[in-house]
C-alpha cells in the first residue's frame, strides 16, 4: 500500500501530486450519473469556477496534472471502461483533488447528451481510438458530429485539445477540425509534461512514434445551427489506418492501468 509522501512512477514517469495522510483525501467520484440531460457542473463542484473536461481520460494522468496545476478549475473527466476509472479516482482521492470528477461514460455521449451550452471552458481528448478493423471504422470518435457537439459545449473563445500517434487520424483532423476551431498544431511535447501527458503517450514516445499536438479556439462567428449543418456537409472517418502504431494498440489491449 501506498503511504503519505509517496511518488508513484509509471513507465519511468512520475504520476502528478503525491500521496497525502488519508484525513486529506478528497472523494472524486461520481459513483453513477442521472438519466442523460445537462449536468449543473455548480452543482457538482459545490462551486462556480471555469470546468474542464477530459474524455477518454485513462488513468487521469492528465486531469490529475492539470488539477493540481490550476486549483481554482473544476475538472470533469469520464472514460468508458470502470476499470480506468477506478485507477483514476483512487490517484485523485489520494491526492486531495476535491476539484475533481470522475465518472464512467463514453465520450460521445457524454458530449452530446450530458453537457449543457456553452459551459465549458476547454475540452481535452488524449489518443482516441483509431480503430484499425476496417468494419469498425463507424465507432471513431472524432466526426464531424462529434466537433459540433464540442464547439457547442465550449464557452466562447473556449479551447478544443487533441492528441493522437495515429498519422491518418491526424490527416482527418486537419481536414475537419479547422471548420469549427481556429486550429493550429502545438509542436514539440507540451511545456507543463515534456515526458508525456498521458499514459499512451509515453508508451508511444518510448517506441519512437511520432505524436501529433493540436489546439483549436471556438470559432464564435458559427452558430449551434450553422455547426451542425457544416457537420452534414463533411465527410465521415474512414480513413485506411496501418503502422506501428496499430501494434502498440494490441498491445495495450488487456493492459492495467
Amino acid at each position: 500500500m501506498p503511504s503519505p509522501g509517496d511518488i508513484e512512477m509509471e513507465f519511468g514517469v512520475t504520476i502528478p501530486g503525491q500521496i497525502l495522510p488519508e484525513a486529506e483525501w478528497a472523494r472524486t467520484a461520481i459513483k453513477r450519473l442521472p438519466p442523460p440531460g445537462p449536468l449543473d457542473w455548480s452543482a457538482i463542484f459545490g462551486r462556480s469556477a471555469p470546468t474542464i473536461l477530459e474524455l477518454g481520460c485513462g488513468n487521469g494522468r492528465y486531469t490529475l496534472l492539470s488539477a493540481l496545476a490550476r486549483p481554482e478549475a473544476n475538472h470533469i473527466a469520464t472514460d468508458i471502461l470502470p476499470v480506468v476509472i477506478r485507477y483514476a479516482t483512487r490517484r485523485a482521492n489520494q491526492r486531495g483533488l476535491h476539484n475533481v470528477r470522475f465518472a464512467v461514460r463514453d465520450a460521445q455521449t457524454f458530449m452530446a447528451s450530458y453537457v449543457s451550452e456553452a459551459s465549458l471552458a476547454e475540452v481535452h481528448l488524449y489518443h482516441p481510438q483509431p480503430y484499425h478493423n476496417p468494419r469498425q471504422a463507424h465507432l471513431r470518435l472524432v466526426t464531424p458530429r462529434f466537433l459540433a457537439d464540442v464547439h457547442r459545449g465550449l464557452q466562447p473563445g473556449g479551447l478544443f485539445v487533441i492528441q493522437t500517434d495515429n498519422p491518418d487520424y491526424w490527416a482527418y483532423f486537419e481536414k475537419v477540425i479547422p471548420v469549427f476551431f481556429d486550429f493550429e498544431e502545438q509542436v514539440g511535447p507540451w511545456p507543463d509534461a515534456p515526458a508525456g501527458r498521458s499514459r499512451r503517450e509515453i508508451l508511444a514516445r518510448g517506441r519512437g512514434l511520432r505524436i501529433f499536438r493540436g489546439t483549436g479556439r471556438r470559432r464564435d462567428d458559427i452558430t449551434r445551427d450553422t455547426a451542425l449543418a457544416l457537420a452534414e456537409t463533411l465527410p465521415a472517418p474512414r480513413f485506411k489506418s496501418r503502422g506501428p502504431w496499430c501494434d502498440l494498440d494490441a498491445w495495450e489491449e488487456g493492459r492495467p492501468s
